[in-house]
């Protein structure tokens, strides 16, 4: 079933196109409902929901005449105001609550990264001391609280409801985050995911020197009889991106798949570099 926050997405990209549609500046179409521009912009990229009323509003402002696409769209409204599990967890910020619906709703991840090892296969040792890591210091209890929200969200992976092709730089498996002890049980644990059905897990080695996109991390997510959004995780923001730029991603993703070692040949290196540190 789709989350709800992946059918506030669904949802706020109709708004946003039958905006266009219509031609309808953002801010005269913020002005209908009472809210403002950058309100409206939150709800079209589904970081917010929008009510009956409202969303009712903004259709007739389009022209929309259509009683079943009307119909359609206000029962996503509705849809869009359950909780998901990570309701409970309740100081996560906006934009990972946003990112943890997405992914919940995914059948497929491409996940990209050069620095860290992806977080639906991190150890809880491993995650823990990424956390901790925050310049923002966050407390001892908001950092167990993101930890166990991380280890929720691997049920994906070892429930076989995600199937996650994973690629890394060699980088990841050489950087010691929270020690020696911690990144040797990393390490199995890399080891003991790519035997899972669901991964596949692929390593581009120090020797390919420059390739696609080695400065930039990203992840693309696939949905049932949907089109993908690629998710980019920034300083500043978050950035999720759509149609076009999905096939751009998959372009480079499977350049970075032509440069990386075969799963059997990134299995070696993985295991090679933890017996080696041992």
């Amino acid at each position: 079933m789709d989350s709800p926050t992946f059918v506030r997405f669904q949802l706020g990209a109709q708004l946003r196109r039958l905006r266009d549609e219509a031609k309808v500046p953002t801010e005269r179409a913020a002005d209908v409902i009472e809210v403002s521009a950058s309100t409206l912009r939150r709800i079209e990229s589904g970081r917010v929901g929008i009510k009956g009323p409202a969303l009712t509003a903004l259709l007739n402002e389009y022209g929309v005449t259509d009683a079943e696409l009307r119909e359609t769209l206000l029962s996503m409204a509705r849809e869009g105001k359950r909780r998901g599990w990570w309701a409970k967890f309740g100081d996560l910020p906006q934009a990972y609550r946003q990112y943890i619906g997405l992914e919940s709703a995914a059948d497929q991840m491409q996940n990209f990264e050069t620095i860290v090892v992806p977080g639906l296969l991190q150890t809880e040792a491993y995650a823990r001391a990424m956390t901790n890591s925050d310049a923002f210091k966050p407390t001892p209890s908001s950092i167990e609280q993101r930890v166990l929200v991380r280890m929720e969200r691997q049920k994906l992976i070892s429930q076989g409801r995600l199937k996650l092709i994973a690629v890394m730089d060699e980088a990841v498996l050489h950087r010691q985050i929270g020690g020696p002890r911690v990144m040797n049980d990393q390490l199995t644990a890399l080891l003991d995911a790519a035997e899972l059905w669901n991964v596949t897990l692929q390593v581009i080695p120090f020797r390919e020197g420059a390739y696609a996109s080695m400065l930039s991390s990203f992840a693309i997510l696939s949905f049932p009889d949907h089109a993908g959004v690629v998710y980019i995780e920034g300083l500043t923001g978050d950035l999720y991106a759509e149609g076009a730029d999905v096939e751009r991603c998959t372009i480079v993703f499977n350049d970075l798949r032509s440069s990386a070692l075969s799963p059997s040949e990134s299995a070696a290196i993985i295991r090679n570099i933890r017996d080696a540190e041992q």
